[in-house]
């Protein structure tokens, strides 16, 4: 399992941990049945403190992606037709870059949600629809 957490990244390493296994379950690469690393192991491989797992695995279980069975581990519990990767993260880290941007141009609100919603539309400034 292939898991990389971005300690720069605004996204929290739990959530990053939590989503990477969603995303590999989603894209079909951690099937039904698939044993995870238990979480010290993957805290260890990660750099990453023991509780900041065990929250990421916590949340998963909450959600039904993944189950703990005892001392025999936990296991990927859904199919990847169960779950869908949650768009959060990355669409705050996108907002977050478009906000500098906009910061940056001396745009105001109005005008950069303007220009948002035409781009969530197919348009652009300037050009008749």
């Amino acid at each position: 399992m292939i898991v990389e957490i971005d300690l720069d990244s605004q996204v929290a390493p739990y959530r990053q941990v939590r989503d990477a296994v969603v995303a590999l379950v989603a894209e079909g690469e951690l099937a039904e049945g698939f044993r995870l690393p238990p979480v010290r192991q993957l805290a260890a491989d990660l750099g990453l403190a023991a509780n900041t797992v065990a929250r990421a695995y916590r949340e998963l279980e909450q959600e039904g992606v993944i189950v703990t069975r005892g001392r025999r581990g936990t296991f990927v519990r859904a199919s990847p037709t169960d779950v869908r990767p949650d768009p959060g993260p990355r669409l705050h880290a996108a907002a977050a870059a478009f906000a500098d941007q906009v910061r940056t141009l001396g745009v105001d609100t109005p005008t950069a949600l303007q220009a948002v919603s035409h781009a969530l539309a197919g348009r652009r400034r300037g050009v008749a629809t």
